[in-house]
């Protein structure tokens, strides 16, 4: 099976994802260092849908067992989100015109500088001190 493929705005959409998290499953509570291979960025909807790869919305930080056991599941997606919430992702998952924007740049570009950026931003307000979840802001 081929490798998936990990483009710059995936690294830094991931990081974004476990320091939300404060790099503990979301699930389990499991506390994981900052680059630990422990710690998933697990999508509600599969990465493949375009319109809602980068969409903070559709990610989760889970372990590797919570991500295997439970992750990208619709039984996990209504256990941590309204029914209001998976509309609109659903909607964002969808448009073909969103999906399309997002694809062209091939995870590069614009929405990994973005991304990087909003990383830098979460780790300064962890340096301060900020403890917590963290939001950070979607590229679209």
């Amino acid at each position: 099976m081929p490798a998936i493929k990990i483009t710059p705005a995936d690294s830094a959409f991931s990081k974004c994802v476990r320091n939300r998290a404060e790099y503990k499953c979301e699930r389990c509570g499991q506390h994981h260092k900052e680059n630990s291979q422990g710690l998933h960025c697990s999508h509600h909807f599969s990465r493949g849908n375009w319109g809602v790869r980068f969409d903070p919305m559709n990610a989760e930080a889970l372990c590797m067992a919570c991500h295997f056991k439970e992750g990208g599941t619709n039984e996990r997606m209504h256990k941590v989100m309204t029914d209001a919430q998976i509309e609109i992702l659903r909607d964002k998952k969808n448009d073909t015109g969103l999906g399309k924007l997002v694809r062209k740049t091939k995870g590069k570009g614009d929405i990994a500088k973005h991304y990087k950026a909003e990383l830098e931003r979460m780790r300064s307000l962890r340096a301060e001190g900020v403890t917590g979840r963290i939001e950070f802001e979607n590229y679209v």
